[in-house]
C-alpha cells in the first residue's frame, strides 16, 4: 500500500487536521463572535446576580440550620456573628420524612397538586370555550374581547383585594345569597370554602391568558380544513376533534405547561387573599414564605430547602412534560 505524503508539512495526505485545543477554540470564537458577547453580558450579569447568586445561596442555606436567631445581624451598634453550623441534608430529611412530615409538606403537597389540576383544567377548559366563541362572526366581537381580557390586564392584588371585600361575611355575594334564601359560605374562615374561594378567583385571573393563547391557535388554523371536513359529512363535534384540537396542540401543550408552573408557584393570589390566617389553605410556596418569615424564629434553611425541592418537582415534571408529548408527536408521525 503506497502513503502519499507532502512533501511541505511532511504529513500524509487524507489525514484528519488535529483539533485544536480548548483555549484556542474559545480564543478563536470569542475573536468570530465578540459583538454577540458583548451583546448578552449585561444580560448574563444580571441574570447571575438576580437568579443564579440567590439559588446558589439558597442551595447552601438547605445544608444548614440557619434562622433568625444564629444568622449575622446588627442590632444598634452591636454586631452578631453568624452562629449557624453546617447538618448536610437532615432539613430534606425532616421535611420528607420527619415526625411532623404530612402535616409541614404532605399535606401541602397534595393540596398544591389539586389546586394545580382544578385550575389549569378550568383555565383550559373556559378559556377554549371563550376563544371557540371570540372565534365566530360576532356583532361587537372586540368588545366583548376587551371585556374579557380586563381580568388579565388589571393588576393581580386589585382583583385579588376586590374579591377578599366581595367574599367577606358581609360583602356581596353573601349579601346576594342571602336574599335568595340560600347558605352563606364562611368564604375566608372554613377550609374548605377557602379552597373553593383560592380555586375561584385564580381561574378568573388565568382565563383570559389561556384564551388569548388558544383565540391566536385557532386562527392560524388554516379555514380549508374545516370546509374540507364539512364536505366529508363532519358534524360540529367531528370537527372540533379532529380539526381544532390537532390545529391547536402546539400552542396548547404550551400553555398548558406554563399554567401548570405559574399555578404550582402562584404566590399573589394565596397569600393577598388569606396571608397567614388559613394554613390549611397555603400551597407549597406560600408555605416556604411562612416559615422564612410568617413566624418566630423564621427558619431560612427550611424555607430554602422548600424552594429547593420547589425547583426540583417543577424540573422534573417539565422534563417528563417534553417527553411525554415528543413521544405522541412521534407517534402520531407513524
Amino acid at each position: 500500500m503506497t502513503v502519499a505524503i507532502d512533501r511541505a508539512t511532511g504529513k500524509r495526505r487524507g489525514d484528519r487536521p488535529q483539533r485544536p485545543g480548548l483555549g484556542q477554540r474559545l480564543k478563536h470564537g470569542y475573536q468570530k463572535h465578540w459583538y454577540a458577547y458583548a451583546m448578552i453580558a449585561p444580560v448574563a450579569v444580571v441574570l447571575g446576580v438576580l437568579v443564579l447568586y440567590p439559588l446558589v445561596y439558597g442551595l447552601y442555606l438547605t445544608l444548614t440550620d440557619a434562622n433568625s436567631l444564629n444568622t449575622a445581624r446588627t442590632i444598634g451598634v452591636n454586631h452578631i456573628d453568624a452562629t449557624y453550623k453546617f447538618i448536610g441534608l437532615d432539613n430534606y430529611a425532616d421535611i420528607l420524612w420527619g415526625d411532623t412530615a404530612y402535616d409541614r409538606f404532605w399535606s401541602h403537597f397534595i393540596w398544591t397538586i389539586v389546586w394545580t389540576a382544578a385550575c389549569v383544567a378550568l383555565h383550559y377548559g373556559i378559556g377554549l370555550g371563550l376563544a371557540l366563541l371570540l372565534n365566530q362572526k360576532l356583532r361587537g366581537r372586540t368588545f366583548y374581547r376587551l371585556i374579557l381580557i380586563l381580568p388579565w390586564a388589571v393588576p393581580t392584588f386589585v382583583t385579588v383585594f376586590g374579591w377578599r371585600f366581595m367574599l367577606a361575611d358581609s360583602g356581596i355575594i353573601n349579601s346576594f345569597l342571602g336574599t335568595l334564601h340560600l347558605p352563606t359560605p364562611s368564604w375566608l374562615e372554613d377550609t374548605f370554602w377557602q379552597r373553593f374561594a383560592a380555586i375561584m378567583v385564580n381561574t378568573w385571573c388565568g382565563v383570559p391568558f389561556m384564551m388569548v393563547s388558544l383565540l391566536g391557535g385557532l386562527q392560524s388554523i388554516d379555514s380549508s380544513l374545516y370546509e374540507a371536513a364539512e364536505m366529508d359529512g363532519a358534524n360540529a363535534w367531528q370537527r372540533f376533534r379532529y380539526v381544532t384540537l390537532p390545529g391547536l396542540r402546539s400552542v396548547s401543550s404550551t400553555v398548558v405547561l406554563l399554567g401548570i408552573i405559574w399555578t404550582f408557584n402562584q404566590f399573589a393570589i394565596i397569600f393577598l387573599l388569606f396571608g397567614d390566617t388559613a394554613p390549611d389553605a397555603q400551597i407549597l410556596v406560600t408555605w416556604a414564605y411562612y416559615l422564612g418569615f410568617g413566624q418566630q424564629p423564621r427558619d431560612f434553611a427550611q424555607s430554602a430547602a422548600y424552594g429547593i425541592l420547589l425547583l426540583a418537582i417543577l424540573i422534573v415534571f417539565t422534563s417528563f412534560y417534553r417527553r411525554w408529548l415528543n413521544r405522541n408527536d412521534q407517534q402520531l408521525a407513524i
